[in-house]
């Protein structure tokens, strides 16, 4: 297979936060949108924030991935989401990337 072939433009895809503590809390499962590919300069540069140990950098990255169903960005200027939903919402962000 050529790797060519393996190239395709970004798609919207769903993620949906099962974790137990928040559907208790919420009352159901939370679901936002992400690419399913990443630029390569973001995915480095959220490897190279985990290893240098700055959350705070991976989670500024992250939120610029967290998006709606039409692709705009959650978390803006004007919004936010709570602490609790960011953390986990960020970590299952990071475990997609990781595993593409």
């Amino acid at each position: 297979m050529k790797l060519k072939e393996l190239s395709a433009k970004p798609q919207l895809i769903e993620i949906s936060l099962t974790n137990e503590a928040l559907v208790k809390k919420y009352g159901e499962p939370i679901t936002f949108h992400t690419w399913d590919r990443q630029p390569m300069d973001l995915f480095m540069s959220l490897a190279n924030a985990n290893d240098a140990g700055k959350p705070g950098d991976v989670i500024h990255m992250v939120k610029d991935l967290i998006l709606d169903e039409q692709g705009k960005k959650i978390i803006n200027n004007d919004n936010t989401i709570p602490t609790d939903v960011l953390i986990v919402a960020v970590g299952a962000v990071v475990e997609r990337l990781g595993k593409l």
